[in-house]
């Protein structure tokens, strides 16, 4: 039996970044291996609710690497192979199919799985969860036999899902439990400017609802806690995901919501490390353990495990940061707004063009920005890592520039 000098678990954007990565710092060929329950080499999640999802990106154009360059560089990549034992003291993966994968070192980038509704109905056929390619292509299916939907949840994926099936035709309602959409990040302001522009698009809002249970197979109802009823072709659930985490429960690594690493993106156990959605690190910025679920920290911490094991031994040192495009509209957010004493706003939140600026204690936690000067995105990264000081008053002074803001 032979060893693999790297594995990659998981077929995802980490394993695709961290190829490209390994590749490009003189890895051998034969050294990986990655391993994957998808269909498909590993590719870009974003589109998955964007792009892809509208019909304007193909399934080759979303692949991180192509097959030939996978080939060329002597990558030998397993799709549909599902990992059902792991034994990390002999430092061995057994396949479902009996196959057995030795390795010096690995890397855990098992992901994340959509959390499913917690009532009856949740998994008649026609409701729907978004967490991979084959989730979309589903949904794009039945949304193009469809005339209703129901959007259920008012995060990013709930957000983004329901201006695809608005900009389709789609008579589309978006329930949320909460007061607002995306309470967790946005500030009321916020949430109240994205709640009318859904709206002034066509989307319905019913915000403060549960849902009691989904009836139907071809042609749905969904009960809501308060007693209403909706009529509807299709379901989609964006009500957040779990950690992939269940092979590794008996396995001695530490498991807290994901694996638990050091700076280095290390397990307790040598030579086997975590990275991605999975993965439980420790944020050096913010001084907090963090697991998040987004393409931009997959794809650093991809390349920083390549980094690592190709000699270049760092922390990872990294600002949150978080992108989204709805309808017509593209913002990016960085950082972490917990704690946050104030709230600075530049340009005009009854327009598309402005940005929200979290301090604590006069420093910059959290920045979102929306069609805003290169200036605020270039310097809102920036400013959270280096926890630069801001005047709060300058900053809001339109008249000022953001440098002038930073106190000396």
């Amino acid at each position: 039996m032979s060893t693999s000098k790297y594995i990659i678990l998981g077929g995802g954007m980490v394993a695709g970044y961290a190829a490209k990565e390994l590749a490009g710092r003189g890895m051998g060929s034969g050294e990986l291996v990655i391993i994957s329950a998808d269909d498909h080499l590993p590719y870009e999640r974003p589109p998955l609710s964007k792009g892809f999802l509208s019909g304007k990106d193909t399934e080759a154009g979303i692949s991180i690497n192509s097959s030939e360059w996978y080939r060329e560089h002597g990558i030998d990549v397993r799709l549909q192979t599902l990992i059902e034992d792991v034994d990390l003291n002999k430092r061995r993966l057994r396949a479902s199919s009996g196959e057995s994968f030795d390795f010096e070192t690995l890397l855990v980038a098992t992901g994340a799985r959509a959390r499913k509704l917690d009532c009856p109905g949740s998994d008649l056929p026609n409701v729907f969860y978004l967490r991979s390619i084959d989730d979309s292509r589903k949904i794009r299916a039945r949304a193009a036999d469809s005339k209703q939907a129901v959007v259920i949840g008012g995060g990013f994926i709930g957000m983004e899902v329901a201006s695809v099936l608005v900009q389709k035709k789609i008579e589309t309602t978006l329930i949320i439990r909460e007061d607002r959409v995306w309470s967790r990040v946005f500030t009321p302001a916020m949430s109240e400017f994205f709640e009318r522009y859904y709206s002034s698009r066509g989307v319905r809002l019913l915000k403060k609802e549960g849902i009691a249970s989904l009836q139907g197979r071809s042609r749905m109802d969904v009960l809501l806690s308060g007693g209403r009823k909706i009529s509807c072709d299709m379901v989609v659930a964006g009500v957040g995901a779990a950690p992939v985490t269940s092979l590794f429960a008996k396995t001695g690594l530490a498991v807290e919501n994901g694996i638990v690493v050091n700076e280095y993106l290390e397990t307790r156990e040598t030579g086997v490390f975590a990275a991605g959605d999975v993965a439980n690190y420790p944020d050096q910025i913010f001084n907090k353990r963090r697991r998040v679920e987004h393409w931009d920290n997959a794809v650093s911490q991809g390349q920083h495990w390549a980094n690592i094991v190709r000699g270049e031994r760092q922390p990872f040192l990294h600002v949150p940061y978080f992108f989204s495009d709805v309808f017509d509209l593209s913002y990016e957010l960085w950082g972490d707004a917990e704690g946050a004493t104030q709230t600075v706003a530049r340009g005009d939140l009854s327009s598309s063009s402005f940005s929200i600026w979290w301090l604590k204690e006069d420093r910059l936690v959290s920045a979102f920005v929306m069609n805003r000067p290169d200036e605020e995105r270039q310097a809102a990264p920036e400013w959270i890592k280096s926890k630069q000081t801001i005047s709060p008053k300058r900053l809001a002074d339109q008249n000022r520039t953001l440098k002038e803001a930073a106190q000396a």
